[in-house]
């Protein structure tokens, strides 16, 4: 898809990404749908409102009715779209830096919409049609006021309210300015437990941290873990849909050990559980241990979504999925990633153990994550096939599902394009930290001198 990459489509504002994009992207959307009714929403990105309101005027200019949800985490919209049966367009570039934003299509089910769902909007915004009404034709606009107290509503009715609060658990929050901040520290006050708050004011231009929700990012909410005897630290993406968490120690929790740790509470023989190429051995440990199906796919919301229904409609249970960045499914309550409920499921695990026990389990892996600009299209290809030759060359066991993955039986490599932004992502496991460092510079230098190469 050259419009729509694994979540939506993305980019720096009025630059790849302006409300003339947004405007008639949207329109083809709302053509496509053929829905007389599409909600929309945005984060707090200092450009969500400029470009929702492009957005609005793209789905009235080819007779859509809109509601307005304002800013609101994206499982929230989800929610939205779920309850009312309507399709929603939420503007947001989720982990993205400042100066990006995007949009993300979700259909009158709540779910992202399916690689040929995104391909038919893709068809009809590059083939130009022009489905404008004429002046009495368009569409109007409703305000709605209450999405958010729905949103909580709805996470607080499908967890264990009473053993949440029964813990007494005093819990740290670091929404980092985005769309979780009016809503996440509402929910867990209301689950009864004692919260303490970072970074919790709506702001686009994410002052106190980036929005992405990575161990360098979140010194702020490790250092109010530590100093206030909290139980857990959580902190989320600029739109809300994922959950990274800290122990009572303020010590970092990779998100593949928590997706661990809350798929061993879920799984059992007869299970499956989805998750993309870039699956730590933690979750294969799990699975072998539970008797539970794995299934991998390309890295992405939508492919995951997509797998997790197609299992569904063959009558395989799916009790949890999703990926080590802290985005995880618990299809049983909704097919979104949703960041608070992630957060309040990893309440129900350690109300009687602390978090850090119960974590342990899963540790004695080392994660390497590295990136590499590109600046140009033939530096990207030169890189990719870098990857490929060394690929080529190994003996290891190669997975081509997305990128280039290597398994070495000790660890692994993986190297794949981002569909985001303009990097090549390398991520190494391996029970050693030299190990791990070792297999991603394999790639990485890899890469890198090709893309020296290329200039």
């Amino acid at each position: 898809m050259d419009v729509f990459g694994s979540s939506g489509t993305r980019g720096v504002v009025n630059e790849e990404i302006t409300p003339e994009f947004v405007l008639h992207v949207v329109a083809a959307a709302g053509m496509v749908w053929g829905a007389d009714r599409v909600a929309v929403a945005r984060d707090t990105r200092h450009t969500g409102r400029m470009l929702e309101n492009a957005a609005v005027s793209g789905l009235q200019s080819v007779g859509c009715d809109v509601d307005r949800l304002e800013a609101l985490p994206t499982p929230g919209a989800q929610a939205y779209a779920a309850r009312e049966g309507v399709p929603t367009v939420m503007i947001t570039a989720s982990h993205n830096p400042p100066a990006y934003n995007g949009v993300k299509l979700i259909g009158g089910d709540g779910t992202e919409l399916s690689v040929g769902e995104l391909e038919a909007v893709e068809e009809a915004f590059l083939s130009e049609v022009d489905g404008s009404r004429s002046w009495s034709g368009t569409g109007r606009e409703h305000a709605v006021e209450d999405a958010a107290r729905e949103y909580v509503d709805g996470v607080l009715a499908a967890v264990d309210r009473e053993r949440i609060a029964d813990a007494d658990l005093t819990v740290a929050i670091d929404p980092g300015h985005g769309a979780a901040s009016a809503t996440s520290p509402r929910l867990f006050r209301e689950l009864g437990c004692r919260v303490l708050t970072v970074n919790a004011q709506p702001d686009g231009r994410f002052p106190g941290r980036n929005p992405e929700p990575v161990e360098d990012n979140l010194a702020d909410l490790a250092t109010l873990v530590r100093t206030s005897d909290a139980d857990v630290g959580i902190a989320h993406d600029g739109d809300g849909d994922r959950a990274i968490f800290f122990d009572e120690s303020g010590g970092y929790i990779e998100g593949d050990t928590a997706l661990a740790a809350l798929a061993d509470a879920e799984l059992g023989p007869g299970d499956a559980t989805v998750a993309a190429v870039n699956v730590s051995q933690r979750l294969v440990d799990v699975c072998d241990r539970t008797g539970a199906d794995l299934e991998l796919t390309p890295i992405g919301s939508t492919y995951i979504t997509s797998r997790i229904q197609q299992l569904q409609e063959e009558g395989v249970p799916v009790p949890v999925a999703g990926e080590g960045n802290g985005g995880i499914y618990f299809p049983e309550y909704s097919l979104a990633r949703d960041g608070a409920y992630i957060g309040a499921r990893f309440l129900e695990l350690i109300a009687g153990t602390p978090a850090s026990e119960v974590i342990e389990p899963f540790g004695g892996y080392h994660n390497v994550r590295l990136k590499l600009e590109y600046a140009s299209e033939s530096e990207r290809e030169a890189m990719l096939s870098a990857v490929e030759q060394v690929a080529s060359e190994s003996d290891a066991a190669v997975n081509a599902t997305d990128g280039v993955r290597l398994d070495f039986g000790d660890g692994w490599v993986l190297a794949r394009p981002s569909g985001t932004e303009p990097v090549i992502r390398v991520y190494a496991e391996a029970r050693g930290e030299a190990r791990a460092e070792e297999l991603a510079a394999r790639l990485y230098d890899a890469a890198e001198a090709a893309r020296s190469d290329a200039d």
